[in-house]
């Protein structure tokens, strides 16, 4: 068993206690949810063999996936949570992303009873043991009617604060396809939480399917922004103009150059989608928000650069992403020679104001 490495974090580094958006929990078995599973659908898992989404956006032994000593599997773990990242930093609030593949389940029925099970062993496992966690609702996607009712169920728990999407779709998420999800959540003042990965079975390029993990990997940015395009191009934050989207874990350093060339031409081409009124640059300030890790930026000259470009010192949520492996020091998680202004927003200040269910 690979020893854990303690973790110490200078309180200088953050100015306080911190809101960490993007911790993950992670399923280690499809037995451990079993207890939240009808008679008849854990008889359908044993009797099958079916083990559950297999697909999954963080392979088995690269760098990536798992700081050593994070679990087996990581992110199984309730206490190294609390040793590793909660009690290091100074956590105040951290929110908890299951990244269990369910978009990749073709029945229906399976998606959305396993999604129910999920958010129900995420509520006994984590929320009910770690009083610092919040929740999000984990939602078969790819059926957004049955989606949107299991938002209604588990947004009475009001430490759900956000709902998952992942970043890979078989359709772009501005179709009005998915209106049911946004209009659930908008109406349950949830955060749209667009994460790293997804599994819905068509290539994460334009172009097809990449030979190596490490294509996918850097190219999520990609599937970021066409996302983001999209979402702004159809309207979604014109239909439903309070609904707030959380870009996580899919880097930051190319929102200023994505803004500029949108906003260009946006100014061209806006006769084809009237019903956009604003700069596609105005819609990201106003509704999108960027989870810190990964850090892409190599020192703190560059990344106040960017912070700059991209018009506004709001955008930038802090996160350790753990269990996976961004950065080897604090330091590298979030730069020391921030002004001090700006690191208590990107620490705290900003997921306070943009999670109103905080």
């Amino acid at each position: 068993m690979t020893e854990t490495v303690a973790l110490r974090v200078d309180p200088k580094l953050t100015g306080g206690p911190v809101i960490d958006c993007d911790l993950h929990c992670n399923v280690p078995k499809i037995e451990a949810l079993f207890p939240y599973l009808s008679d008849f659908w854990r008889e359908y898992c044993t009797q099958s063999a079916f083990r559950g989404p297999v697909d999954t956006a963080y392979p088995k032994g690269h760098k990536t996936t798992a700081r050593p000593g994070s679990g087996s599997p990581p992110g199984s773990s309730v206490d190294l949570l609390r040793e590793q990242a909660l009690d290091p930093w100074n956590v105040e609030i951290g929110i908890l992303t299951c990244s269990y593949a369910i978009e990749s389940i073709h029945n229906p029925d399976t998606a959305a009873n396993l999604a129910a099970a999920v958010n129900d062993w995420m509520a006994a496992e984590w929320l009910d043991k770690e009083p610092r966690l919040r929740g999000t609702i984990v939602i078969p996607v790819q059926q957004p009617e049955m989606a949107a009712a299991e938002i209604e169920r588990v947004a009475k728990d009001r430490r759900f604060v956000q709902v998952h999407m992942p970043a890979r779709s078989s359709m772009l998420y501005g179709n009005r396809h998915f209106h049911p999800i946004y209009e659930a959540a908008a109406r349950h003042d949830l955060v749209i939480q667009m994460h790293f990965g997804g599994a819905p079975g068509n290539p994460p390029t334009p172009s097809g399917w990449p030979s190596h993990y490490v294509e996918e990997y850097v190219g999520m940015g990609q599937v970021c922004e066409s996302q983001i395009m999209n979402i702004i191009a159809e309207g979604v934050f014109d239909r439903f103009p309070t609904l707030r989207w959380v870009v996580a874990e899919a880097g930051w350093a190319w929102v200023p150059a994505w803004m500029w060339r949108m906003d260009k031409e946006w100014k061209g081409l806006r006769r084809e989608i009237p019903w956009v009124r604003d700069a596609p640059s105005e819609y990201m300030r106003r509704h999108m928000r960027w989870t810190l890790q990964p850090v892409d930026p190599p020192d703190v000259i560059q990344f106040l650069r960017i912070v700059e470009e991209m018009g506004s010192d709001e955008l930038l949520l802090f996160s350790t992403d753990w269990p996976h492996w961004q950065w080897d020091t604090p330091e590298e998680a979030l730069p020391p020679d921030l002004p001090d202004e700006l690191r208590r927003k990107i620490a705290y200040n900003n997921a306070r104001a943009f999670y109103h269910r905080l």
